[in-house]
């Protein structure tokens, strides 16, 4: 969709004047990706018709009006916008963000069948960002909440035959296939499962068996054990079927759904790599919670890793928050312009500017050795170990190597009344719990294409590249994880520490 040329010469935003007057209806707005969005929206389509959240109701916050105000309204994404113009900003939330008090899992969304159709009927494109992220997630629960609500989308999306659906997924469905993937259906790396003429893969059979499977285990454990249970038959179905987790797993499982169920509509799959903080809006570094990549910088910030498997010369695709989000933005305003089509974009930096884990290490380690002051949140001294990215073989082989003796000093000196386990033996479970998490995430033998959403961007014409950008080549990875993400991570993602001096100290002590 090419932009128009006013009158005056100026180019003319494509997408500006295809989502102005539109409604759209979002999930996963109390997540971090989906707050960037809803935060781009608000600020960057000010013409937009409407925005509608569905939000789910907690114990503390019975309602979605009341959870967003609290929760999600004071965010500090908003920051800029109440900064700007916080009447415009207040008056926006007011009249054109509606809560919808609602749960993705539950049949119509847990709505009555009147106000689901008429939801449907009220909005033009429907951004599904909700989700379980969890790697490790109990397999019932990642089924539900991954692949099987996916059916309350296509159904709501029966009733609006002309609703756009961007179904927001991960570059990671991939799963254990190697070399250069591309933005199309991923074949299944693992046990065989049936394709259809029209390219996805036939899956009822297979959450049928995962379903008799889960209610097997059901039947035989109760409590913690079931869980357990429930998160090892995740973990070893995924394997069986070429993934290396339940997460990876059910969201292709879930795309798969929405491929046959949406067939001959409006669908874009929307697949972003490692996502991290923002690269510029709606603050540079602006993040929420720990991510990916965070829990490793984190565990080296805190002394506790400094082994770790991974090929320092494998590709870690890390892609900013904010090119995402315009990316879902970009892709939404095409499917308006022109409906009936599946597409599948990849936001991701591993092929056009790929950083190294390598480089990822050396950028943390250089700006802990010399700025390390600077993060007081994250860095509660200069780090004095190094971190190391060693092969699987070689890391399993030192840790297990280590933890044996560890083990029975450990017990022996428990024995004679130590009451505090070895902390070297707790940095190495550390080190152990991280790699089973995360280690296929940092030995990559993939890269992520992105020449559709590329082509895009192209386009979309000038004016939206500048507007909403999506390329990762604008991205310097040195300035970003040295200065933007770390200082983001520092600022946002981690708490602030009470820091005592020793002359308060012992005042305190003095007067008590």
């Amino acid at each position: 969709m090419a932009n128009k040329q006013s009158t005056s010469g100026e180019s003319v935003s494509g997408v500006l004047e295809q989502l102005s007057g539109k409604h759209v209806l979002i999930t996963g707005t109390t997540g971090f990706l989906g707050k960037v969005v809803l935060e781009k929206l608000i600020r960057g389509v000010p013409d937009i018709g409407g925005i509608h959240l569905l939000i789910r109701g907690n114990k503390k916050h019975p309602d979605a009006r009341s959870r967003f105000m609290e929760e999600i309204a004071s965010s500090s994404v908003f920051d800029r916008l109440r900064h700007d113009d916080n009447d415009g900003f207040e008056s926006f939330i007011e009249s054109r963000v509606h809560c919808i008090t609602g749960e993705v899992t539950e049949p119509r969304f847990g709505l009555d069948a009147t106000a689901f159709r008429e939801l449907a009927g009220s909005v033009d494109a429907f951004i599904n960002s909700a989700a379980s992220v969890n790697f490790r997630e109990e397999l019932d629960k990642a089924l539900q909440i991954n692949t099987l609500c996916l059916h309350n989308v296509a159904a709501l999306a029966g009733f609006n035959r002309n609703m756009a659906v961007i179904q927001v997924s991960t570059c990671y469905v991939n799963g254990k296939n190697s070399g250069q993937v591309t933005e199309s259906v991923i074949k299944p790396a693992g046990e065989p499962i049936p394709r259809s003429n029209d390219g996805y893969y036939e899956i009822e059979e297979l959450v049928h068996l995962l379903e008799d499977k889960i209610a097997d285990v059901r039947a035989r454990y109760s409590g913690q054990m079931l869980e357990k249970k429930l998160v090892d038959l995740g973990i070893r179905e995924a394997n069986h079927y070429g993934w290396s987790d339940t997460y990876t797993f059910t969201k292709w499982l879930g795309e798969q759904l929405l491929m046959k169920s949406l067939s001959g509509r409006s669908l874009t799959i929307l697949r972003p790599s490692i996502i991290e903080s923002a690269l510029e809006e709606p603050a540079p570094g602006w993040i929420e919670g720990v991510k990916v990549a965070d829990a490793i910088i984190l565990a080296y910030a805190r002394e506790k890793v400094s082994l770790f498997p991974g090929k320092r010369s494998g590709i870690i695709d890390v892609i900013p928050v904010d090119l995402v989000a315009n990316s879902i933005i970009l892709s939404m305003a095409e499917a308006l312009r022109v409906p009936g089509k599946r597409r599948i974009y990849q936001c991701c930096s591993g092929s056009s500017n790929p950083v190294s884990l390598g480089e990822f290490i050396d950028c943390v380690m250089a700006e802990a050795k010399h700025h390390h002051e600077d993060y007081q949140q994250l860095f509660y001294r200069k780090p004095t170990k190094p971190f190391v990215a060693v092969n699987r073989r070689l890391f399993d082989l030192v840790v297990g190597g280590l933890r044996v003796p560890l083990s029975l000093a450990d017990k022996a000196l428990r024995f004679a009344g130590q009451t505090r386990e070895l902390k070297i033996l707790k940095n190495l479970d550390t080190s152990r719990s991280l790699a089973t998490i995360f280690g296929f995430y940092t030995a990559p033998d993939y890269i992520f294409r992105n020449d559709s959403l590329l082509a895009l961007a192209s386009r979309m014409g000038e004016l939206d590249r500048i507007l909403f950008p999506v390329d990762a080549r604008q991205i310097d990875w040195s300035l970003y994880l040295r200065k933007i993400h770390m200082s983001g991570l520092n600022r946002y993602a981690l708490k602030e520490r009470k820091l005592y001096s020793l002359r308060s100290a012992r005042a305190r002590k003095k007067a008590a």
